[in-house]
């Protein structure tokens, strides 16, 4: 016996027969001969070797294997990512370098930033650590091209002076309203309050002839408000009608603000606002102050600024970071959020059908959501349920229409299992919480133990990539990022 031991777990991946991996049906018989593959054939087996891909780093154990993803099928991107670990483990680096060979394979990229991380990835990397690392995988430093910086009208970006930047407001009528009553936190009976305003509003701006006209009843018919607002209905005014319910329930004056419902107050306003039967003025009084913390901000309906032009946000190459580094207000966040990915498919799916109808190919959308867990957390989904259901609507319709959504979170065990459902494909960096572990366990297959046991305590950089175009997941040495951070896991 030689002077060592050992135990080795072998993993059957399958046999292979006319280049095609079949699953196995006996075991080795014993004293089998083993022939090493080259990396040609072991590239091959594992199937990691995809071209036209996005290349994520090394296999770890392998040498000189690179490990991509397809670009140019659905078998991945429209299928959706998640991108797991805690601080420090590298997940800002993995976006960054996804994010460069997006663009450079045509893919466009909407990046949800709520710390205005990836607002200078217009620079090559200045990190003495990062320019090595690049040089040692024959990557040279380069800025993403074609950025451009999103941010609210009224705030600060952490974009630097050159950038190209655009302010924009949101219109408060592209909400769904149930979207909006679950994000604000309004409790059963705010709730029923909330409606009771928002079908007054409706009726008022039908009787005083904004919406909808004579035209525009079919469409008003069938518009589904699970998915958008009612057109035209800003939240100013919405605010007036809630006031003037809450006026009329405390006997108090009538008297709107916005001059439409001035100039039509006794003839129009005035009899719809009598008509709603309600009570407990405190309650309307509390619907009336969160809506009014969200005038406060400015951040809708404002005439001084524009709104999300989504349709250039899809544009072959495209990368737009969306700077939510000082809005300060989760609330404001999920509502741009919300605001966003609805846009965002409804451009898609337009631009989806016109380039089939003329006989080209789709321009694929990738949507990076940072802190995923603020906006989709377990607690939140309770409280939020209309607003999951329209995320799993756009995850489901992206699959076929080219859009991926990328969930990116250091606290992975705030992530439900409704939304870990939607997830295809997995990039997990240190996690150090067993429970966590146990659960993604549950969540995701394929995975062998040997590699849940070392994800504990793998290195800044090293991830378990799980994803339908491997033929089994693997330990990969994530790629540095050969552009500018401003904080890097």
């Amino acid at each position: 016996m030689p002077n060592f031991h050992g135990k080795v777990q072998i993993e059957l991946i399958g046999e292979l027969k006319d280049g095609v991996i079949m699953p196995p049906k006996f075991r080795p018989l014993p004293n089998s001969p083993v022939f090493v593959l080259s990396n040609e054939e072991t590239a091959e087996v594992l199937k990691v070797n995809q071209d036209p891909g996005i290349t994520l780093g090394m296999a770890i154990g392998h040498e000189d294997i690179e490990v991509k993803i397809p670009s140019d099928t659905k078998a991945v991107l429209p299928r959706h990512i998640g991108i797991l670990g805690t601080t420090g483990g590298g997940k800002s680096t993995t976006i960054s370098g996804l994010m460069s060979q997006f663009q450079q394979k045509g893919i466009a990229t909407v990046v949800i930033d709520t710390e205005g991380e990836y607002t200078h990835v217009g620079d090559p990397t200045t990190d003495p650590t990062m320019q090595k690392l690049l040089v040692n995988r024959g990557i040279p430093a380069a800025g993403v091209a074609n950025i451009r910086v999103l941010h609210l009208y009224g705030k600060d970006t952490r974009a630097k002076k050159g950038t190209d930047v655009l302010p924009f407001t949101l219109n408060f009528s592209s909400l769904s309203p149930y979207n909006v009553a679950d994000i604000l936190g309004l409790n059963e009976a705010q709730v029923g309050r909330f409606f009771k305003a928002y079908d007054v509003a409706k009726a008022i701006l039908r009787d005083v002839g904004i919406y909808p006209t004579p035209e525009q009843e079919r469409e008003a018919i069938d518009l589904d408000e699970f998915e958008t607002g009612w057109p035209k209905l800003t939240l100013a005014m919405f605010i007036d009608v809630v006031s003037m319910i809450r006026n009329m329930v405390g006997k108090k004056d009538i008297a709107p603000y916005h001059t439409i419902l001035k100039e039509n107050l006794k003839d129009k306003v005035r009899p719809r606002i009598l008509n709603v039967e309600t009570s407990s003025e405190s309650s309307w009084a509390a619907v009336q102050s969160k809506l009014r913390q969200l005038a406060r901000t400015n951040l809708f309906d404002n005439p001084n600024s524009q709104t999300i032009p989504y349709t250039e946000l899809i544009q072959p190459g495209n990368v737009t970071i969306i700077d939510l580094s000082d809005s300060d207000s989760t609330i404001i966040n999920n509502l741009v959020i919300t605001d966003l990915l609805k846009g965002i498919q409804d451009a898609q799916e337009i631009a989806y059908e016109s380039a089939l109808s003329e006989g080209k190919s789709p321009t694929p959308v990738s949507i990076i959501i940072e802190e995923a867990h603020e906006f989709l957390s377990s607690d939140k989904i309770a409280r939020m349920s209309n607003l999951f259901q329209q995320v799993a609507r756009i995850a489901r319709r992206g699959r076929k229409r080219w859009l991926g959504l990328v969930f990116v979170t250091q606290l992975p065990q705030h992530l439900p299992d409704e939304v870990l459902s939607l997830i295809n494909s997995f990039i997990l960096h240190k996690i150090g919480d067993a429970n966590v572990i146990s659960r993604l366990k549950r969540s995701i297959g394929g995975v062998d133990n040997n590699l849940w046991n070392r994800l504990p305590n793998l290195a800044p950089g090293q991830a378990i990539v799980s994803t339908p175009s491997l033929s089994r997941s693997m330990l990969v040495a994530i790629d540095p990022s050969p552009c500018k951070l401003l904080m890097v896991d």
